[in-house]
C-alpha cells in the first residue's frame, strides 16, 4: 500500500474512535434505566427542586416512575433519550389503567402519553391519580 492510502486510514480510524469517545463522554446511546427507589428520588430531586419523595413506583422496565411527596404532589419521571424528563402532574393530567398498566397523560401534550408497568401498584396510583 502507498503511504497516501495508509494516511487516509490511519486518520478515518483515529476519527471514528475520538467520536466514540466523544459520545462515550457525553453519555449517549446506552440503556438508561431507573435503577431503584434512591435513583428515582435523586433524580426528581434534580427535576423539582425541593421534592421529597415519600411514596415510589417504578415501571418494571425502569423507563418511568411515579413519586409522591408529603405535600400529595405527584411527579411522572420518563426516559428522554440520554436523561430523563419530569412532570408534575396537575388536575388535567389523565390517567387509564389496563390490568397492570397504568398510562398517564399531562397537560402536556408534547411530553406525550406514559405507559407504566406497575404490577399490583398500578390500581393504587391509578386512585391517587384520578384525586387530584
Amino acid at each position: 500500500m502507498d503511504l497516501d492510502l495508509m494516511l487516509r486510514l490511519g486518520g478515518s480510524l483515529l476519527a471514528i474512535f475520538a467520536l466514540a469517545g466523544l459520545a462515550w463522554k457525553l453519555r449517549l446511546g446506552g440503556d438508561l434505566r431507573i435503577r431503584d427507589e434512591a435513583h428515582a428520588r435523586e433524580l426528581a430531586e434534580e427535576a423539582a427542586y425541593g421534592f421529597e419523595a415519600v411514596d415510589v413506583a417504578i415501571d418494571r422496565a425502569g423507563h418511568a416512575a411515579l413519586l409522591r411527596d408529603s405535600g400529595g404532589r405527584i411527579l411522572l419521571l420518563r426516559r428522554h433519550g440520554a436523561h430523563f424528563a419530569a412532570r408534575l402532574l396537575t388536575g388535567h393530567a389523565h390517567a387509564r389503567l389496563d390490568r397492570h398498566q397504568l398510562i398517564v397523560g399531562t397537560a402536556e401534550t408534547r411530553f406525550g402519553e406514559v405507559t407504566l408497568d406497575l404490577g399490583a401498584q398500578a390500581q393504587y396510583w391509578a386512585a391517587s391519580l384520578r384525586r387530584l
